[in-house]
């Protein structure tokens, strides 16, 4: 891996959106080089005097498509657009970063990856009106199992996050692999492993698992989840919750009725859902301005 300490970007743009003001969009930020590949995030600022807390998004879609405008494919559910403008009227920069994808990349590229940009970003914040002790990492599905695993502390470190969001989000890999009778299309890309369910696979699968890579002092986590989802199913959520609980953490789970596993449809069911993930990072990360 190879990381980028000056702030490189290839397209800046100034617009207005409504109820927004003018929000700043620095596009195609190169935030290191890995694999051959140059890795690239955008950042958006809002209107006004920060510094402003920070949000890192990480896109889904089975850790082999999507990216980070929030392209969508067919019948998946890597659209994080509905993210973008509740963040930037509620007063936090965000981020939302690209990855190294399955299965020309096997795990734990997408990881490694997030890592960097998250490093990368504690670096930078300040040069585009972030505040670089107050960041959050929020995912959704595949992405969200990149987030809760990113915002695990390294060995002897302190968690590189102070607040994690995960929608719908993918953490028991072994579970979610028993439930469909072997490990999913997305799985067999992203770890080079077959169908088949061999004590080897599921070993395998648990260890790269949130779930099981939980320890004491995980940052405060929000989880939002349909209860309809058929993607990833609601007791994922669940059973991530309960873990962080037992270990002395704090976590909430907010359930969607009705909802299934796509971003874009969860407003027709809870038409409040992005201003509990915005009030809730409000809570853990302070107010818009950091305090004098």
């Amino acid at each position: 891996m190879r990381f980028f300490t000056g702030f490189f970007l290839t397209g800046l743009l100034v617009f207005g959106a409504a109820g927004l003001g003018a929000v700043e969009v620095r596009r195609d930020v190169v935030y290191g080089e890995a694999g051959g590949e140059t890795l690239r995030l955008d950042v958006a600022t809002p209107d006004g005097q920060g510094p402003f807390p920070v949000v890192i998004l990480v896109h889904g879609g089975g850790w082999s498509s999507g990216d980070k405008a929030g392209t969508e494919k067919p019948g998946g559910g890597a659209d994080i657009r509905p993210w973008f403008e509740p963040l930037t009227e509620a007063g936090f920069v965000w981020v939302s970063i690209n990855y190294r994808l399955a299965p020309a990349n096997r795990w734990p590229a997408c990881l490694e990856d997030t890592r960097a940009a998250v490093a990368w970003v504690r670096a930078h914040a300040a040069e585009f009106g972030g505040d670089p002790a107050r960041i959050a990492i929020m995912g959704h599905s595949a992405g969200g199992h990149i987030a809760l695993f990113a915002a695990v502390a390294t060995e002897g470190g302190a968690a590189p996050v102070r607040a994690v969001v995960g929608c719908a989000a993918v953490s028991d890999l072994e579970a979610d692999s028993k439930r469909r009778g072997g490990p999913s299309a997305s799985l067999q890309a992203l770890f080079g492993v077959s169908a088949e369910m061999s004590p080897e696979t599921l070993a395998l699968l648990a260890a790269q698992s949130p779930v099981n890579a939980l320890k004491a002092g995980y940052p405060p986590v929000l989880l939002l989840h349909g209860d309809a989802d058929k993607t990833v199913t609601l007791d994922q959520s669940v059973t991530f919750r309960e873990r962080v609980l037992a270990l002395g953490g704090e976590c909430e789970l907010h359930v969607l009725p009705g909802a299934g596993h796509r971003l874009a449809e969860w407003s027709a069911k809870d038409p409040a859902w992005t201003r509990v993930f915005t009030e809730w990072l409000h809570t853990k990360l302070g107010p818009t301005r950091a305090a004098p």
